[in-house]
């Protein structure tokens, strides 16, 4: 096929809505799964939302779920994708440990089941898995594509099995099947219930009046935060690669949720220490203490490189609540 058509699953997400922008400004056809809601759930892609009976629509979006093999496979042979990016997950760390069995079926199944109808359609279709740091768990920083593996919670243990199962697709089925282990991504667009967009729709709701206090877990935590909207050119890039490999996405730089709430409260002119108090309900019952990631294959292999630090973050994504 002379064009490039993508199959995204998590389209309605973070990264989804940036990576289907990313394609669709490189002509790309587009299609991405949406799970069934009688709310509507696609607020990050309405922007760029075509209508189907548009004459030539770019992009569409198809009702399905992770935990349907056989609709998945289905779905694949229809759409004849060139490329596959698998985004979807429940990918809340906390979320995975009272919801552990549907996190494992979404998130370690579900990707077999993709891999699987890409063995089934035996077509020539490169695939993205959207790993994550937190496989590192209690490894100590600096992490790359060499460091072991040692997961803390049920959704780091469900995306090890996720991983394993694209390297073992690769070399038992020759399958271009990539992961991307990318390290804490963030942006206006993070989900209201990840700390860093909880922080900074915190400072939004104290300037205006709307809340008094936030309250947080482990503020002595540090991760390795960069910007979504740059790191999905990354998981493009890796489907650009002649062979397939895996590698770590991430700045190279670490800082304490401390760090990011001092400079989002700053940023609006706030002082942080008389708005925030500590909830020990919101510490996890095993904590990752410190991921930094080590891009250098990265840089090296594909040419990227991070652009926004830490604390340009924090700042633009409390400029987009404000």
């Amino acid at each position: 096929m002379s064009k490039k058509v993508a199959f995204i699953s998590g389209v309605t997400g973070q990264d989804g809505s940036y990576l289907a922008e990313l394609l669709l400004s490189k002509g790309y056809e587009v299609h991405g799964l949406i799970r069934r809601a009688s709310t509507f759930n696609t607020s990050r892609i309405d922007h760029i939302y075509e209508d189907p009976h548009d004459p030539n629509p770019q992009l569409y979006l198809h009702y399905g779920d992770l935990t349907d093999g056989v609709g998945l496979t289905n779905l694949i042979r229809e759409i004849q994708p060139t490329e596959i990016y698998n985004l979807a997950a429940q990918s809340h760390v906390m979320v995975s440990f009272t919801m552990p069995q549907y996190t494992a079926q979404v998130d370690a199944v579900g990707s077999v089941a993709i891999l699987e109808a890409i063995r089934a359609t035996k077509r020539d279709i490169r695939f993205y898995q959207a790993s994550t740091s937190e496989l590192f768990g209690s490894t100590p920083p600096p992490q790359n594509e060499v460091s072991p593996f040692r997961p803390r919670s049920p959704y780091a243990a469900a995306k090890l099995m996720a991983y394993w199962s694209t390297v073992n697709y690769r070399e038992a089925f020759g399958i271009h099947a990539t992961n991307g282990i990318l390290f804490n991504h963030e942006s206006p667009r993070r989900g209201e219930t990840f700390v860093t967009r909880k922080i900074t729709r915190a400072v939004e709701a104290i300037k205006s009046g709307k809340q008094k206090k936030l309250f947080l877990g482990n503020l002595d935590a540090i991760r390795d935060w960069g910007y979504a909207k740059e790191y999905v050119e990354s998981m493009w890039l890796m489907l650009q690669q002649d062979e397939p490999s895996d590698y770590v996405v991430a700045t190279g730089v670490g800082a304490t949720v401390k760090d990011f709430v001092q400079v989002a409260f700053e940023h609006a002119g706030l002082d942080w220490k008389e708005f925030v108090e500590i909830d020990k309900k919101y510490e996890r019952p095993t904590e990752v203490d410190a991921l930094i990631g080590d891009a250098s294959k990265a840089y090296s292999a594909l040419g990227w490189k991070a652009k926004t630090t830490w604390d340009d973050l924090a700042r633009l994504m409390v400029d987009a609540d404000l």
